[in-house]
């Protein structure tokens, strides 16, 4: 098949997508659009405004996505019991859209932290019933793309909120290398509109979904997941604890002297290319199984990481972050299309809960490890800002190895051969 070819069936499939694909998608647009031009510029706030230690900031990311991680998994479970996906995560939509505002009068890295919690308690209540409702609403034979197609629309939002943040810093501070105050709290004001119009699209725009034979959801109970999802866990852990906050990423483009418009531009084209790959990656995993692209996505993620360590300029860190968007674009929404694959549809909601409480749990040692890594605790001054890329970049290859080897074939989806 030529790419012209597979160009044309990837936008005929979009175009056959149901409206609960394209209203959970327009919310997290929109949503993405909002959070992106803040929570970019939030590590940058902490520490040029607020001096804030790269130690504190891991523990306030860490804490940030442990505090969602629980939720994610009891969210997700009763959105199976209860079979409703949409109201839970207009909830949680609604919620993050509420703690915005928050940041206009947080003066302190408490109350910074604080708001950032609120905001993923609501990311919390909302990830897992979000993709639930994803799943319930296409077939196997879609589910690649539908996932794909909706990490496009929820990139696109981050690009569009990157463009925005930038037209602002461009205008209020033009090159200066460190993020003043008013211009954080001039970029939390555009970020309210597009949080309300994201509530409101999931509102108008979706509804839950009644899946054919589907039979009511067992008590909690990992092993109703089944030993090959599980198994899959266990290997996203691993990635995952290497798998620090890309605020990291942010503060070691600045430690090697790249400016606040240089980090934002960095940013758009990381997006850019996230949500270029995303949609054809997703609906080429319906045709090749979804374990080739994530390996894929992972030995790209380790390599570039691995660059991070190493980089010596700033120029070097914004193509490699840029290139960064090929990961994400590869594993991301494949992996959400796998967990789908795996599981039964009746726990569908758990296996998604379970899946995102992993990565929040193992956000906070991950993002801990890496800001000691890099200043040290107490009287230790730590190995310095190559330290947490070295140390991501050996745990995704690890990761990488044990998908190749551990996991069978023969336990992956719709019979897809590899």
């Amino acid at each position: 098949m030529t790419t012209t070819q597979n160009t044309k069936e990837v936008k005929r499939g979009v175009r056959s997508l149901p409206r609960n694909v394209w209203a959970v998608s327009l919310t997290s647009f929109f949503m993405d659009v909002s959070s992106e031009m803040v929570l970019n510029l939030l590590p940058l706030f902490l520490f040029n405004v607020l001096g804030v230690r790269t130690s504190i900031i891991g523990l306030i990311e860490g804490v940030a996505e442990a505090t969602a991680s629980i939720l994610k998994l009891f969210s997700g479970w009763f959105s199976d019991r209860m079979h409703a996906r949409k109201w839970l995560a207009v909830v949680g939509y609604g919620l993050s859209a509420f703690s915005k505002p928050f940041f206009l009068i947080a003066s302190s890295w408490e109350a910074v932290a604080a708001v950032r919690w609120v905001d993923r308690v609501g990311k919390g209540i909302r990830t897992a019933p979000r993709d639930a409702l994803v799943a319930d609403s296409v077939t196997g034979e879609q589910r690649g793309l539908a996932f794909g197609f909706h990490r496009a629309a929820d990139t696109a939002g981050a690009l569009l909120g990157l463009l925005i943040a930038l037209a602002a810093v461009w205008i209020v501070q033009a090159n200066a290398v460190d993020l003043s105050d008013k211009t954080f709290h001039i970029v939390v004001w555009l970020s309210l509109l597009p949080a309300f119009l994201a509530v409101l699209s999931l509102v108008v725009g979706a509804k839950d979904v009644s899946v054919p034979g589907q039979r009511a959801a067992p008590r909690f109970a990992f092993k109703a997941l089944g030993k090959p999802f599980m198994i899959f866990m266990v290997i996203v852990g691993i990635f995952t604890l290497g798998n620090s906050s890309d605020a990291f990423l942010v503060l070691r483009a600045q430690n090697l002297g790249m400016s606040v418009i240089g980090v934002l531009s960095m940013l758009i084209a990381f997006n850019l290319i996230y949500s270029l790959v995303s949609t054809p990656a997703g609906s080429l995993s319906d045709r090749i199984g979804r374990r080739k692209l994530i390996l894929g996505g992972w030995l790209v993620y380790g390599l570039i990481y691995l660059g991070f360590g190493l980089a010596h300029t700033s120029i070097q860190i914004w193509i490699l972050y840029a290139f960064y968007g090929l990961y994400y674009g590869l594993a991301y929404g494949t992996s959400n299309a796998l967990i789908a694959d795996l599981v039964a549809d009746n726990v569908r909601g758990t296996a998604y809960g379970t899946y995102n409480a992993l990565i929040g749990i193992m956000a906070f040692p991950a993002s801990v490890i890496a800001g000691v890594l890099w200043q040290g605790v107490g009287n230790w001054g730590g190995f310095g800002p190559s330290a947490p890329f070295i140390f991501g970049a050996t745990m995704a290859l690890l990761a990488a190895l044990l998908m190749a080897t551990w996991m069978p074939r023969q336990i992956l989806p719709q019979g897809l051969s590899e």
